[in-house]
Formats: C-alpha cells, structure tokens, sequence
C-alpha cells in the first residue's frame, strides 16, 4: 500500500474549525461510548531532545495511529502517522502543527458548547499564541460572541493579535492592559499561555463562567490558583489518566484538599450524557485540557479523506 505525505501547506488547505469541531466532537462521543482507546502521552529524551507520543484507536472510525513530536530549544516537531485498521499497513502521514492546534481548540469548543451557558457572550483570553487563536476560533463557532477582551505580555503583539482575530471571527475582540482587565465579567474565560505559575485568579471569575484551562501539560506548571477550584462546581478534564500524569493545574488544589479526583468527570462521558454538566446558571465550570492522541487520529483521518479527495499531497512508498 502507497503512503501518503501531507506538509502543513497540505493540511492548511483542508484543516477548518468546523471540520475540527466535528472531528474533536465524534472522538469524545466514541470515547464516551467505550468505542476508543487512548493511551496518555508518553515521553522520552536524550540530553537534547524529548520525544513525546500520543497514540489512539477509534475502532467505528476506522483510525488507529498515533502522534509524536519532539521538542528542543529550536522549537518543536510535530507528526501524526495513521495505518490502516484491518491490515495494519502504514497509510499516511501528516505534519501536525496545525492539526495540533485545531484540535486543541476544537476539544474546547467542545466543552464549551457542552458546559458554558447558552447564553455566554463574553470571552477574556489570556494568551495571544498559536493556540490562543485555535481557542478563540472554536469557542466563537459554538456560541453567540459579542466582545473577545484579549491579554498579552507584549502589547504590540496582543494589539496586532486582536486585529486579526476580530477579522478572522467577525467578532470584536479588545486588547487589555492586563489580565485582570481581560477576566473580569467574563462568560467564558481561556488560558492558553507558557506560564509557568498562575496567571488567572478565582477572585476575577464571575458567577457563571466556563473556564478553558488549555497551557500546562506539566506537572511543574499551573495558569490558575486555588481559588479558580475552590470556586469551581464542575471540574472536567479530556482524561483523567493523563491528567494524574500532567495537568499541573491540578496539584495545589489537590494538596490542600479543595479539589479530589472523586470530584474530578472526563468530558467524553459527560458529552454523551453519562454524567451531569452544568445544573445552575451560578455554576462555574471548568475544563482542563491537555491534548489526547484520540484527537489528533480523529482529525487526521478526516484531513487525509478530504485531501486524496482533493488530489493533495504526495505518495511514498
């Protein structure tokens, strides 16, 4: 069987958020109804590279594949290779920083749409990054946004990254000066940054909120303090597995006793209903993202049917 190679010119030109929110939506739906297998990020490293990998089947998808990229002081490397489920041949490969990105946003639009009020209008970001803007495309394509306040370091970036995303979404988004100034009264909230101590307060989290906790993958990196958790009434997370492993956001809280994993729901079975969202418009929710394999596959597969549709790519044996 020939093997098909996608750059990320490639996927650029097949990759949409709608496409990704589907994609993301059907994985969880499988994972869900015990239809999928994720296995938690693995890592590895010399003295100069990590390797990370993130394999995944969705058995009544036809995908099993995996994702791996390594990481360096230059930057990172990202790839998804996918085979085929009945012989097990190699079938594609695909260079996956975007794919990463879309389906890092799609997995919030998802539990967005899920746990957020019907009625959320207003959005505060933290971040102005890659992902950050993934975030923003998802959560204005599962709700009604009227006004995006948006926080970065940088001013000249944040102001320049505001200015594209108003034209990319059609919705007005607003630098601020600080985060503060970008939490505040927001319906949604997203932090999607490199800190490595938090950065968003539960002081700052208006009653109703959904919160997109997106930035760590590490246990020795929190964007939020406590008090998002003593506050939160619903705590979700894309695995629970993998979370035990990475999701830095968790451990102060678990520390001091304010959060238990008995607290703590996966969101696949919360989307098909196994298990309750949100039951008040008072109640803050939160979702932990950290980026399963499940995703990746699951948006691979669709991109590489859009693409041989479409005469994209390149064939190696």
């Amino acid at each position: 069987m020939s093997i098909l190679y996608l750059t990320e010119d490639d996927v650029g030109r097949v990759v949409t958020m709608d496409l990704a929110l589907e994609a993301v939506a059907a994985a969880f739906r499988k994972v869900g109804c015990d239809e999928a297998e994720n296995i938690p990020r693995r890592r590895c490293q010399t003295d100069q590279v990590m390797l990370h990998v993130l394999p995944a089947a969705i058995k009544t998808l036809g995908a099993i594949g995996f994702k791996a990229y390594t990481t360096t002081k230059q930057g990172a490397r990202f790839h998804v290779t996918l085979f085929d489920p009945k012989t097990g041949a190699m079938m594609a490969v695909l260079e996956a920083d975007l794919l990463g990105q879309f389906r890092t946003g799609a997995a919030s639009g998802v539990a967005t749409k899920k746990l957020a009020r019907a009625d959320a209008a207003t959005v505060g970001c933290l971040g102005t990054g890659k992902q950050a803007r993934t975030q923003l495309l998802a959560v204005c394509k599962v709700r009604a946004i009227k006004t995006v306040k948006v926080y970065g370091r940088d001013a000249e970036k944040r102001n320049a990254f505001a200015a594209k995303l108003s034209a990319e979404t059609g919705v007005e988004h607003v630098p601020v000066a600080s985060p503060e100034d970008a939490i505040r009264g927001q319906d949604i909230v997203i932090t999607a940054t490199s800190a490595r101590e938090p950065v968003l307060q539960g002081a700052w989290l208006a009653d109703g909120s959904h919160v997109n906790l997106v930035g760590s993958n590490f246990l020795s990196k929190s964007e939020s303090d406590v008090e998002v958790f003593r506050r939160a009434k619903l705590v979700t997370v894309d695995s629970i597995e993998q979370a035990k492993l990475e999701a830095g956001d968790f451990v102060a809280p678990l520390n001091a006793g304010i959060l238990h994993w008995s607290d703590v729901f996966e969101l696949a079975p919360v989307v098909v209903g196994r298990y309750p969202g949100r039951e008040s418009p008072q109640d803050i929710t939160i979702f932990k993202s950290l980026g399963l394999g499940v995703e990746d596959v699951a948006l691979g597969i669709r991109v590489v049917e859009l693409a041989r549709q479409q005469g994209l790519g390149r064939t190696v044996l």
